[in-house]
């Protein structure tokens, strides 16, 4: 059974070393670790200038949910993104959040994968304030991203693997912070873009992150960007298609409601400057997490009357 004791972590503060100059964002002790890192593959980096943001388990009133990994504009040119990692102290599991910074902190030495190793980031560079990006280790679309080159050297196990450790300390991964890892960690920091917030809400409302429901399997393990749901959604459907989980009419009924979703924010964009409100973005999730719901209970319902034939 899933113990967690909402109160203050005022003992688990003075547990870390004075060393990590560690920030503790989740209010509770939580007693039981995230699952492990589930496998995905990167999707392809869609607007140049974007950096990839790794996915992670984050913790809500129902447990665990995935964050899938995505691309993400960031708060301006020059900041690298530090991840961020679970870490065990004190017989509990707090949350060291991510931030922005001009050099990649200490994120638990957690593999991640594309380039994020456990150490540094190896993805990709700013070079006279614009992002190359480095394909030996992470996935662009050449037709819209052309500032890239190729560094195969800095590969060491990139590829985030099956049952790879998801938080830092005992029973998981052992990792201090190096001594350039610690003066990143003092340098001036981001937090997280609004979008990245936003991204986070939409994972948490959306049953099918929750690990008590995907046993550790998310659905949308990663996306190309904040606003291109839609374009994941349909890859699902795809993949339902060929694999022969949807028919022909469950398809049908999906596409219809992807294409109304669409047209919806097409409207919404012109509207408003090529932006979505805060409400528009919020009742756009709404209805995709609707979306996704029903993709996942018209896959489950073929699959078991194709049992019962």
């Amino acid at each position: 059974m899933r113990k967690v004791h909402f109160l203050a972590l005022l003992a688990l503060f003075c547990a870390i070393p004075v060393t990590s100059h560690a920030q503790i964002s989740v209010g509770v002790a939580i007693h039981i670790g995230p699952p492990a890192l589930p496998v995905y593959t990167q999707p392809p980096c869609p607007v140049e200038g974007y950096l990839w943001t790794p996915g992670y388990w984050a913790y809500g009133p129902m447990g665990y949910y995935w964050v899938p990994g995505v691309w993400v504009a960031p708060p301006q040119p020059g900041l690298l993104w530090t991840p961020g990692y679970w870490g065990f102290v004190g017989g509990a599991y707090g949350w060291h959040a991510g931030y922005w910074g001009p050099h990649v902190g200490f994120y638990g030495g957690i593999n991640y994968g594309f380039g994020y190793g456990g150490i540094g980031f190896v993805g990709g560079a700013w070079r006279g304030g614009v992002f190359a990006y480095n394909t030996a280790v992470v996935n662009v679309d050449r037709t819209v991203v052309r500032n890239v080159y190729v560094n195969k050297t800095v590969i060491n196990n990139t590829t985030v693997i099956n049952n790879h450790y998801s938080f830092n300390g005992q029973g998981g991964v052992v990792a201090q912070p190096t001594a350039q890892e610690q003066m990143a960690m003092n340098e001036h920091h981001f937090q997280p873009t609004a979008e990245q917030a936003s991204h986070e809400t939409s994972a948490r409302q959306d049953r099918n992150q929750w690990a008590s429901t995907n046993h550790g399997s998310p659905h949308n393990a990663a996306m190309n960007s904040v606003n291109w749901r839609q374009h994941n959604q349909q890859e699902r459907i795809g993949n339902g298609v060929k694999s022969g989980n949807l028919t022909a009419g469950q398809t049908a009924h999906l596409e219809h409601q992807e294409a109304a979703i669409h047209n919806e924010v097409h409207n919404d964009r012109e509207a408003n400057g090529g932006k979505l409100t805060a409400q528009e973005h919020k009742q756009v999730e709404h209805q995709q997490n609707h979306v996704s719901k029903e993709i996942h209970n018209d896959k489950k319902d073929t699959e078991e009357e194709r049992d019962h034939r």
